[in-house]
């Protein structure tokens, strides 16, 4: 009995070591020269330096985006410029932190700005920067409004970042990189609920006016069509100020259901035809007055075209 006992432990500790040695070791899902250190700071790894399933993705989502943000510092820092970006919601500066260790401290120029909403994770990001001697970072507890005015951003910021800005913050984030003359922008849209209240409270309306209609009368269609129909709007109003606009996935489906990632990099060749559609969306949804100004059509094109 006994030498089955041992044979039965045996034969476990031989599994589980097959196990772990099929697990991927940590250092393959870090990038080169990632600092274990930050990533234990913000909480990703533990303390032991493990990862757990939810920090796995939530790496895994910043690394992706990295991916999209890396060719952009590098193609605008030539020349000696610095490069400076934006990371608006920042939030605890997951990004901004993983952009300056793995490109802005090994590359010895160009800054990254934090901007951010809650003073208490202000704070602390600015500790953080301060441990990890990450010196050419700053965090600012401004809104996005307050940002286009402030002294202590530049009059021309070259990235604009917003990661999961909910509601009216992505559109916001567009607002401060066009008056910032942003190069480039990379935005993963959240939560979209202004657009769903305006087709929900004119729905009775709408439903004897367009067949159309019938694809906000449910109030799950009517979420899920409002955040869809933004973003298209916001794509549009982008192409119409003179960007180029790629729109992808972040990562899969699997990982996070807010996933709609879109770049524009600025041409300075404004599509007259994308500021057309623009209008005439809104138009057709009966939105021109309740959202037209925020993409871009004067107010008083707006106010004359509801008097009609």
């Amino acid at each position: 009995m006994a030498n089955q006992r041992s044979r039965n432990k045996q034969a476990r500790h031989s599994v589980s070591q097959k196990e772990e040695a099929a697990k991927p070791s940590l250092l393959d899902e870090l990038r080169p020269g990632q600092s274990v250190e930050l990533l234990k700071e913000l909480h990703i790894l533990t303390r032991e330096g493990r990862l757990n399933q939810d920090s796995r993705r939530k790496l895994k989502q910043v690394y992706h985006l990295f991916n999209f943000i890396e060719p952009l510092l590098k193609e605008l820092s030539t020349d000696g410029h610095e490069v400076s970006l934006a990371d608006h919601g920042a939030g605890k500066s997951y990004l901004g932190f993983i952009l300056y260790d793995l490109f802005f401290q090994a590359f010895g120029r160009g800054r990254i700005y934090g901007i951010e909403t809650r003073g208490e994770l202000v704070d602390k990001s600015k500790a953080l920067a301060q441990q990890l001697a990450f010196e050419r970072m700053s965090f600012l507890n401004l809104s996005v409004a307050d940002a286009m005015s402030a002294g202590d951003l530049p009059a021309q910021i070259d990235i604009v970042t917003a990661l999961h800005a909910c509601d009216t913050a992505t559109d916001d984030a567009i607002a401060f990189g066009l008056q910032k003359k942003a190069k480039a922008m990379v935005l993963v849209p959240c939560c979209q609920a202004e657009m769903a209240a305006c087709l929900r409270r004119d729905k009775a309306m709408q439903l004897s006016r367009t067949p159309l209609a019938e694809l906000w009368r449910h109030p799950i269609h009517t979420r899920e069509l409002g955040s869809q129909v933004t973003n298209v709007l916001r794509c549009l109003y982008l192409e119409a100020s003179g960007y180029q606009v790629t729109v992808t996935e972040l990562v899969g489906w699997e990982h996070s259901m807010k996933n709609e990632l879109i770049i524009a990099r600025y041409t300075g060749q404004r599509k007259r035809s994308a500021a057309e559609r623009l209008g005439a969306i809104l138009d057709e949804f009966g939105l021109r007055s309740a959202m037209g100004v925020r993409f871009g059509i004067p107010a008083e094109s707006v106010s004359t075209h509801s008097a009609n």
